[in-house]
């Protein structure tokens, strides 16, 4: 386990060898494809992973595949476990991250939350002017670290 502090001040517990025990609510979704990883940007926060909440009546797999197509009409592999994340806040969450790959792109189709797709370097990710918080964490630097070797 890795613990460390996120940009809004909340406790984080990042583990990478073991599932959750808890159900995990929200998804986050890595795919890389040569040296480049698919990104979105969301209106609000800026550009991102893409992910989001596990709906009603679905898998947490179902959602990972859904959360890519929606913000990046990409469709992705059967989505592989990768890690997963608990944040301590007043109501504490989980989400899980997977690794895909990519089956095939079409365009992005219209999503209120995000305008489109980037395949971005890890380089320039980290030079974004608009980078979501939570990609600037600590948390985030150790999952890219890991999952590098893709």
């Amino acid at each position: 386990m890795y613990t460390f502090t996120d940009m809004n001040g909340l406790r984080v517990d990042l583990y990478f060898n073991q599932r959750p025990t808890t159900h995990c609510g929200h998804v986050l979704v890595l795919v890389k494809q040569r040296d480049k990883w698919l990104c979105t940007v969301h209106k609000r926060r800026g550009v991102e992973f893409p992910g989001g909440k596990v709906e009603q009546g679905e898998t947490i797999e179902q959602a990972a595949k859904r959360e890519v197509l929606e913000e990046t009409g990409v469709v992705i592999t059967p989505p592989q476990w990768f890690a997963y994340y608990e944040v301590q806040d007043a109501k504490p969450f989980c989400k899980t991250v997977f690794i895909a790959q990519v089956v095939s792109e079409g365009p992005v189709p219209y999503d209120d939350e995000t305008i489109g797709k980037h395949w971005l370097t890890e380089q320039e990710i980290f030079e974004q002017p608009k980078l979501s918080f939570y990609m600037r964490d600590e948390g985030m630097q150790k999952i890219i670290e890991r999952a590098r070797t893709l």
